[in-house]
């Protein structure tokens, strides 16, 4: 497959790109994961720029693009660090774009604007006339999320969190980027939405990978970067041969990686039938 960027595509890239790197500085990253782990004035201003609701579509105020713009912009994400819900937001809308037109009016126009934020959780449901009752386990962002997502095998229901039978207990855990809650329904109501093809699962992978490696890139540079600072035996550590090796090494593994991202992000555009080996290589 050939593969390059369109004009839009390189634009997207250069706009993400010194975004992110304007405003996803350490110092407020830090300061998001001190508080409920999303920086919120970046993720307005990411969604002002029609960012943040790039899946989502234009008739409800998004930019309704694809899954390489969204790869590409996952990839700055992930090489700042930033404290923002894009995994969980593209997730979600990927998911309500297969609702009723009367679900995405009422859902998709606020999550473009930033004003709201889904979480989304698969888990076995019991129903009740109406109520649920389930143990979701630990959802990304799920302290922070005004509704969550719970995809049960063929069935999928839109749940508030701020609903009767609705409790949730956020969690300290290693990466307070993308904080943890554990979220349980003990006959919570929920509306019922038509589940997707798998096409949510696909884009909630691709958007993993895609920050995965923004992060590998940046502690490349870093690294590189050190190398040249760094000074042994009256001379850059990066001027020896063995530390050149490493750094090749490196550069070669993440060039990979980012074609088998670029590739899966193609795929899933396309809905090539080898979209899942894509997602999986």
């Amino acid at each position: 497959m050939d593969f390059a960027f369109t004009d839009e595509q390189a634009m997207i890239a250069e706009t993400a790109k010194d975004v992110f790197a304007e405003h996803a500085t350490s110092a407020r990253t830090r300061a998001a994961m001190a508080g409920d782990g999303i920086d919120r004035d970046l993720w307005r201003e990411l969604c002002a720029l029609g960012l943040g609701g790039v899946l989502v579509p234009e008739c409800y105020g998004g930019s309704e693009l694809g899954p390489v713009e969204m790869a590409i912009i996952a990839e700055a994400a992930g090489y700042h660090v930033a404290s923002v819900p894009l995994l969980n937001t593209v997730v979600v809308t990927e998911q309500l774009r297969h609702g009723t037109p009367e679900q995405q009016q009422i859902w998709l126009p606020a999550i473009a604007r930033g004003e709201m934020i889904g979480a989304h959780a698969n888990a076995f449901v019991q129903e009740y006339g109406g109520k649920f009752t389930a143990d979701l386990g630990l959802v990304p962002h799920g302290a922070v999320a005004d509704f969550v997502l719970v995809v049960s095998p063929g069935q999928c229901w839109i749940v508030r969190t701020d609903a009767p039978g609705v409790s949730v207990t956020p969690l300290t855990t290693m990466d307070q980027t993308r904080p943890l809650a554990h979220i349980r329904l003990d006959q919570a109501p929920g509306e019922a939405l038509r589940p997707d093809d798998g096409s949510a699962l696909d884009t909630g992978l691709l958007c993993l990978a895609a920050e995965a490696l923004g992060g590998a890139q940046a502690c490349l540079d870093r690294t590189v970067a050190y190398a040249k600072e760094r000074i042994q035996f009256g001379r850059p550590i990066g001027s020896f041969q063995a530390y050149k090796h490493r750094l090749a090494d490196m550069m070669i593994a993440i060039e990979q990686a980012r074609s088998a991202v670029y590739w899966a992000a193609c795929a899933v555009a396309e809905a090539d039938p080898d979209k899942h080996l894509a997602l999986h290589a």
